[in-house]
């Protein structure tokens, strides 16, 4: 096979559509999206990707606000920083900071579109472009890893899986992207409360804007709980 026929039959998934599952199927990955996020095993697994996520949308944010995007940063403790240059302040110093804790819920809240039309591989090549483009972007080893680790696994169900595995996936993946997000939001206000966390994205907003941090939590905790009530609803109508 000719790199243009692997590309023809990437883009045929891609504006193709693929039939939702049944809504028992669905239900099933909600729930296993949200034992990944609640049991405390699952969940130092299922953080890496939340933050992959994470700091993929700062720096999608800050090249969109005229940034210039420096590298990206992953480590082992499911911590990362994204390091961009430009103005110290200002609105893109802004859409830089609040893009992080969204970003998960976004990204979701996207996939959960496409699925509800049907497009359950677009949803999963998407990501596997997305990782791709952030690979690039990693300045450690770790961050090598683990975006590399995450990508080849989207693909290799892009690539090999059956229609079912695929759609069921997708899916999976949607829903954790929306369950999950809320929580790393919940654990900053925890940080914040106990005096840690001073140079958190909220943090760093409040600093930026004069509206305290508290105000940025609860923005971060209405967007990506809304994400998740809008996305929910979206999943569950497409099957």
């Amino acid at each position: 096979m000719t790199a243009a026929d692997v590309l023809s039959s990437i883009w045929d998934d891609v504006t193709g559509s693929q039939p939702a599952p049944a809504q028992l199927e669905v239900l099933l990955t909600a729930v296993a999206a949200a034992l990944v996020v609640v049991l405390p095993w699952t969940w130092r697994i299922g953080r890496h990707v939340v933050t992959i996520a994470h700091e993929g949308a700062h720096g999608v944010a800050a090249l969109l606000s005229g940034r210039r995007l420096s590298g990206i940063r992953l480590h082992s403790d499911t911590s990362g920083v994204t390091v961009s240059r430009g103005r110290p302040t200002g609105p893109g110093m802004v859409a830089t900071a609040f893009a992080g804790y969204v970003g998960p819920a976004l990204l979701g809240l996207g996939a959960a579109y496409l699925l509800h039309r049907q497009h359950a591989l677009a949803v999963l090549w998407l990501v596997v472009l997305l990782l791709a483009l952030l690979l690039v972007q990693i300045r450690n080893f770790y961050g090598l890893y683990a975006v590399g680790i995450a990508g080849a696994a989207v693909f290799a169900v892009s690539w090999w899986g059956s229609e079912t595995v695929q759609s069921l996936a997708a899916y999976a993946g949607t829903w954790f992207l929306l369950i999950a997000a809320p929580r790393p939001v919940l654990e900053l206000q925890t940080l914040r409360r106990a005096g840690g966390a001073r140079t958190s994205d909220a943090d760093q907003l409040a600093r930026l804007t004069r509206v305290p941090g508290l105000v940025w939590v609860g923005i971060f905790l209405l967007v990506t709980c809304g994400c998740l009530f809008v996305g929910g609803r979206w999943l569950w109508a497409a099957a």
